[in-house]
Parts: C-alpha cells; sequence; structure tokens
C-alpha cells in the first residue's frame, strides 16, 4: 500500500465537497483555491473519484462535484484507493531470503492500516471539522434573470457641455 500526498489531497478535497455540497456543487476551481491545489492535479484526481462512483458531475454554469453516495458509505480507504493506481491490499513482491524474515512484519502493518483506514467514514471527518470550528462560506448567488435598469444620473445644467462653453466660464468681463 502507498500513502501520498495524493492521497492526502483526495481526502481534504472529499472533505470541503461534503462540507459544501448542501449549497449545490462544488466547482474545483473553488477547491483549488481553499484547498492550495493545482486545479489539473485536481482534475486529473477527480476523474478517477468520479470512476469509482464517489462523486458526479454537474457540467455548465453553476456546476461541479457533489458526493457519489452518501456520507457514511465513503471511507477513507475507499478515497485513497480510488486515486492511487495500486491495490490497497498487500503485495507480494519476489523478495530475496533476507527480505523475507521482515514480510510478515509489513503485511501486518498494512493490515492494520488498511483495517483503520477502513474505519474511518467522510462522516466522521466532517463532524471532526465542524467541532473544530470550520466555518463554511456562503457563496453569493448568480446572477441569473431579469436585472435592475440601472438608475440614470441627472444631468446637470450647470457644467458646460462643450470646451467652448468651458472657455467661456474662465472669460473675465
Amino acid at each position: 500500500m502507498r500513502l501520498s500526498t495524493k492521497g492526502r489531497f483526495a481526502v481534504n478535497a472529499m472533505i470541503d465537497i461534503a462540507l459544501r455540497e448542501v449549497l449545490g456543487p462544488v466547482p474545483l476551481t473553488d477547491i483549488a483555491s481553499r484547498q492550495q491545489i493545482s486545479l489539473s492535479y485536481l482534475e486529473q484526481m477527480f476523474s478517477k473519484l468520479r470512476a469509482k462512483g464517489l462523486v458526479t458531475s454537474t457540467r455548465g454554469p453553476g456546476g461541479g462535484y457533489a458526493l457519489g453516495r452518501r456520507i457514511d458509505d465513503i471511507t477513507v480507504a475507499d478515497i485513497i484507493y480510488a486515486v492511487e493506481d495500486a491495490s490497497l491490499k498487500s503485495k507480494q513482491p519476489d523478495a530475496a531470503p533476507a527480505q523475507d524474515m521482515t514480510q510478515d512484519l509489513w503485511d501486518a502493518m498494512n493490515a492494520k492500516l488498511l483495517s483503520f483506514m477502513q474505519s474511518v467514514t467522510l462522516k466522521r471527518l466532517v463532524l471532526d471539522q465542524r467541532v473544530l470550528g470550520g466555518t463554511i462560506e456562503k457563496k453569493p448567488l448568480p446572477n441569473r434573470g431579469v436585472f435592475k435598469k440601472p438608475v440614470q444620473q441627472t444631468i446637470r445644467p450647470n457644467v458646460p457641455n462643450s470646451v467652448f462653453a468651458l472657455g467661456q466660464t474662465f472669460r473675465t468681463p
């Protein structure tokens, strides 16, 4: 099993979506700016998350991503497994005799790590963020529909309306 920055970023992005999806689909650009992650990197991760059914996407204006399953059905192991190219199960490499002596140790450690990640749900992580005081900023509604006509300013009659009239105001009689 590999734990990398990619997995960490994916978990953070999923928490971000889970916190904000009640306001509608969450655009990747918003996640990228909040989490300080490259947009192209996020796009690659989210294509993998979408392929595994962890997120759904909505196209067009007001589009973005939402959770693909219930929040308490998504585990950290699901997220890591989706974005990492390798399986979470321990691989049995062709080991040299010296490595065979510690293989049981590494297999046991991987099993414990996998068990722990399967026990942590996205819901638990979101609740932890709320307990820590994480606030969700309300996004302003996009301007849709009929717009109000701008208020036209009145013309001031005592202001010269040309360069020549302006010159007349400076002439002394």
